[in-house]
């Protein structure tokens, strides 16, 4: 069984405080992509994991699905689960925590487990931040620490090419959010992002570690200024970075621009809707 797990962007996001636990709320709208990763499952008599074209941990998000399912169902998981890697690591493509949770999925069908969807996000929530929202896919809002996750109207997008360029560098997720903290301020005021419509404000769009991440590598601001002299909809980091995307109506014009980044990785995908 080979399963395609799908990357995101974020369109936008809000980092709204720090909690108590640590752990910060935020606010996005997360969109899937067709850009993939590749798991395959095998039948074998233990449990082996592999990924091809890079370097993983031995202790990271598959190894923990396997475990949590194990723990959960009191089964063993019998599988080698190979997984080529072509979504960058560190790029806030979320390519990890897709990778946990279509592992999940994969494996609640192959073992026959009839784990609903809602236990699927209770065990996904054990895994990252950004996994519960890969058992929904498409595009959702996304809230809370990621586990608050809503229905949105995603028909303006199913149109709309995205272009990514992935620089030469990783972002820290970990490090995005320690220096992000002297530039949270409290606020009474709930934020909130328009709705995707033909007559969306993409000036009410933003991502609060574009200020971090650009001032640890001013080329973001670059590559940005680069998507909309060619004729972006809107631009900005996904997650805490690396990677920038631009939205397009046209793919002719979406493609041109990708050539302009010929010293960085691009891809021209569309929403996984």
């Amino acid at each position: 069984m080979i399963v395609q797990s799908p990357c995101k962007i974020n369109l936008g996001l809000k980092v709204i405080n720090q909690r108590e636990d640590g752990y910060h709320n935020i606010l996005s709208y997360f969109v899937e992509l067709n850009l993939f990763d590749s798991i395959k499952f095998v039948d074998s008599n233990c449990c082996h994991i592999k990924f091809t074209n890079t370097k993983i941990p031995t202790d990271n998000t598959v190894s923990h699905a396997i475990k949590l399912l194990e723990n959960y169902c009191n089964i063993t998981i019998n599988h080698q689960v190979q997984i080529t890697k072509n979504i960058p690591l560190g790029s806030g493509l979320g390519g990890g925590s897709s990778n946990g949770a279509y592992t999940l999925k994969a494996l609640n069908y192959l073992y026959n487990l009839n784990i609903s969807d809602s236990d699927l996000l209770f065990l996904s929530k054990k895994i990252g931040s950004d996994v519960p929202f890969f058992i929904k896919g498409g595009v959702k809002e996304v809230a809370g620490t990621g586990d608050i996750i809503k229905d949105i109207n995603d028909s303006y997008l199913e149109n709309k090419f995205f272009v990514l360029v992935i620089p030469d560098f990783s972002i820290s997720t970990s490090w995005a959010y320690k220096k992000i903290k002297k530039y949270l301020e409290p606020t009474k005021i709930k934020p909130k992002f328009p709705p995707l419509t033909d007559k969306v404000d993409w000036t009410l769009f933003e991502n609060d570690f574009e200020q971090v991440v650009c001032s640890a590598y001013p080329e973001i601001l670059d590559i940005k200024k680069t998507f909309y002299d060619y004729g972006a909809l809107y631009s900005s980091l996904s997650g805490s970075g690396s990677t920038m995307f631009g939205i397009y109506n046209d793919m002719k014009l979406a493609d041109s621009a990708r050539k302009c980044f010929k010293d960085y990785h691009t891809y021209l995908v569309t929403p996984n809707i």
